[in-house]
C-alpha cells in the first residue's frame, strides 16, 4: 500500500506489541500467583507434620501431584557423609541406593546445589544405575540457607520430556520441604539431647551435665576408653540383718533418704554415680569428664559421707547405717559396656576390684585406700598405715592405708 498503509501498519504493530506485553505480564502474574498458592498449600500440609518421614512423604505426594509423568519419587538426606533414602514411591531400587556427594546425578546436585533435568538418562554417564531402568529424571536440591541437606528426585521408567517449568515447581517444593526437614531434625536432636541430659542427671553432678550440654560444650565420649580414675565403693555393714525387723516400705524409705544424701555429696565433688547394688554405692571420679584431682576428690567425698551419716537428722539411719568405704585409683577401661539390648556406663579393671575388696575389709565408719590414692593425697589428709593385705583375685599384697 501507500504511505497511509505504512502508518496503519506501524499503529497495528505498536498495538500488537502492547497487547503481547500485557498478556505476558498477566501470564507472569498468574505464574507468581500459582507459585504463592503452591507455597501456602505446601506449607499448610507440612505444618501438621512433626516427624521427618511424614514431611518426606508429603513431599513425594505433592511432587507426584504437581508434575505429570512423575512415576517414581524419592527424598534423600545426607547422613554420615552418604545420601540415603528417607521416603520413596515407585520402583524398588529407590529404597536401596546410597550415594556419596558427587556420585551419580543426585550426588552432583547435592555438591553443586543446582537442580538438573536429564531427559535421556541412558546417555548420561553420571547416572548411578540401580536395579531398575530409569529413562528420565528431575533432581532438585534440598537447600537450607547456604547448605544442601539432601535432594528430591522425580523419574520415569519410560522416555518423557520434563520441562523447565516442572523443574521450577520441584525447586519450589524442595525449598519448603528443606526448611521443614531442618526444623524436624533440630527437634529430634533437641529431644535426644533432653533425653540424654535427663539420663545423665541421675548419675552425674549437675555442673558436669551443664558443661556437657551448655553453650561451651565439652566433648564427651561414652565409648570404651582407658582412663586414670579413682573408684569409690561404699557399703552399709550388716544391712540385711539390720533391716530384717523393718517393713519393706520402711527399708526402701530409709535407703532412698540415705542414697539422696550420699549422691548429693558425690555430685558436690564432681563424682559420677556408677551404680547402686543393693545398699552399695559405686562412684567414679575422672569419667566421663576429666577431673585433675580425682583421687583427692574421692577421699573428700568419703570423709563427707561418713560425717553426713554421723550428723543426719534421721535417728534410725544415724544409729543403724554404718558404712565401710574403699577407694583405689589407676588406669581402667570406662565406657558403655553391655549388649545391644542393655548397656551401662561403667568401669572395668584391677583397680575396680581392689576398691571393692578394700570396701569389704573396711569396718563401719572406716575408709581404706590403696597406695595410689595414699601417694597422691598424703599431703592433704592424715593416714594410718594398716599394712599389706592379700585380697581376693590378686597374688601380690595390697598396701592399705
Amino acid at each position: 500500500g501507500d504511505t497511509k498503509a505504512s502508518s496503519v501498519a506501524s499503529l497495528l504493530t505498536f498495538m500488537a506489541h502492547r497487547e503481547l506485553e500485557q498478556k505476558a505480564l498477566i501470564h507472569d502474574t498468574l505464574d507468581k500467583y500459582k507459585e504463592l498458592t503452591l507455597l501456602y498449600d505446601i506449607a499448610d500440609k507440612i505444618a501438621v507434620c512433626l516427624e521427618l518421614k511424614d514431611i518426606a512423604r508429603v513431599a513425594i505426594d505433592e511432587a507426584k501431584r504437581l508434575i505429570k509423568n512423575a512415576q517414581n519419587a524419592s527424598v534423600m538426606l545426607l547422613k554420615n557423609g552418604t545420601l540415603e533414602i528417607v521416603a520413596a514411591s515407585g520402583i524398588e531400587y529407590t529404597q536401596k541406593i546410597r550415594l556419596k556427594p558427587g556420585e551419580g546425578i543426585a550426588g552432583i546436585v547435592l555438591s553443586t546445589g543446582k537442580a538438573e533435568i536429564v531427559n535421556d538418562v541412558a546417555r548420561d554417564t553420571r547416572f548411578a544405575q540401580g536395579n531398575y531402568r530409569v529413562s528420565s529424571l528431575l533432581c532438585a536440591p534440598l537447600k537450607v540457607k547456604d547448605r544442601v541437606i539432601g535432594v528430591c528426585n522425580i523419574s520415569n521408567n519410560s522416555p518423557v520430556v520434563y520441562t523447565a517449568g516442572e523443574m521450577k515447581l520441584l525447586c519450589i517444593l524442595a525449598s519448603q520441604v528443606a526448611s521443614a526437614i531442618e526444623n524436624a531434625l533440630l527437634h529430634e536432636n533437641r529431644l535426644r539431647e533432653e533425653h540424654a541430659k535427663a539420663y545423665l542427671q541421675r548419675y552425674v553432678a549437675p555442673q558436669i551435665v551443664n558443661n556437657i550440654f551448655g553453650d561451651d560444650k565439652e566433648c564427651i565420649s561414652l565409648d570404651p576408653v582407658k582412663k586414670d580414675i579413682a573408684i569409690l565403693f561404699s557399703d552399709i555393714r550388716g544391712f540385711s540383718s539390720t533391716c530384717e525387723k523393718l517393713m519393706p516400705e520402711e527399708t526402701v524409705a530409709y535407703l532412698n533418704e540415705y542414697f539422696t544424701q550420699m549422691v548429693e555429696i558425690i555430685f558436690n565433688h564432681n563424682g559420677t554415680v556408677n551404680k547402686f547394688v543393693g545398699d552399695m554405692i559405686v562412684a567414679i571420679f575422672g569419667a566421663p569428664t576429666r577431673c585433675d584431682d580425682n583421687k583427692k576428690q574421692a577421699v573428700k567425698t568419703a570423709i563427707m559421707m561418713q560425717r553426713r551419716l554421723s550428723e543426719i537428722k534421721n535417728k534410725w539411719i544415724r544409729d543403724n547405717f554404718n558404712t565401710g568405704i574403699g577407694i583405689s585409683a589407676g588406669e581402667v577401661v570406662v565406657g558403655n559396656i553391655g549388649s545391644p539390648q542393655h548397656m551401662d556406663y561403667t568401669a572395668i579393671g584391677d583397680e575396680v576390684n581392689i576398691a571393692e575388696r578394700l570396701e569389704a575389709l573396711a569396718q563401719g565408719k572406716q575408709i581404706l585406700v590403696d597406695r595410689n590414692v595414699y601417694e597422691a593425697t598424703k599431703d592433704a589428709f592424715e593416714f594410718k598405715d594398716m599394712g599389706s593385705f592379700t585380697v581376693k583375685g590378686k597374688k601380690k599384697k595390697v598396701d592399705v592405708f
